[in-house]
């Protein structure tokens, strides 16, 4: 069953533009089939950049064969107005994150899942992860909030992740904030 959402979606990345969440996972398989014993963690992280009239928030999904490269994508919202409360900003790239994990639906887990089911007993895996940009540290003024996040992305099924792990919302998201 299809995401009501799924359709409106635009994804992109440095070779493609407006591409739909349904182009986006046939990407991901393909990537996946190139390697069928690889070691696939996917993805899924958001960060934000409050700017003069805007707050800008960038959605990565990033498929990566440890040691062997990654396929990657984002999806870009503008807010038009500055999303001051850290809360607000946190909590907003945590549903964004969400979202977006919705549109990988059981049928579509499998999938990816069936492509290194045979190559277990070599070394195959696949994980899901949720990266949130926050961190635990003493200074870290979101360190109050990642209880809250991680029980977030644990209740959607993927393994939270928060900095300095987190680097799909921390470092790849944040690349296109600006």
């Amino acid at each position: 069953m299809k995401c009501p959402l799924e359709n409106q979606l635009l994804f992109h990345n440095l070779q493609e533009k407006n591409m739909t969440f349904e182009q986006v996972y046939a990407r991901i398989i393909r990537f996946m089939n190139l390697s069928h014993n690889g070691n696939y963690r996917l993805m899924i992280g958001t960060d934000s950049q409050v700017h003069l009239r805007s707050t800008i928030f960038i959605t990565g999904i990033v498929i990566l064969n440890e040691g062997k490269g990654a396929w990657a994508s984002i999806r870009r919202i503008s807010i038009p107005r500055k999303m001051e409360r850290l809360h607000e900003r946190i909590s907003y790239e945590t549903s964004l994150t969400e979202e977006i994990v919705c549109l990988f639906t059981e049928e579509r887990k499998t999938k990816m899942i069936d492509i290194v089911l045979p190559y277990i007993y070599q070394g195959a895996s696949f994980t899901m992860e949720g990266h949130i940009d926050i961190g635990s540290g003493n200074r870290n003024k979101t360190r109050i909030y990642v209880e809250e996040m991680t029980a977030r992305i644990e209740a959607v099924g993927l393994e939270p992740k928060i900095k300095p792990e987190s680097f799909v919302a921390s470092s790849y998201a944040n690349r296109f904030t600006k």
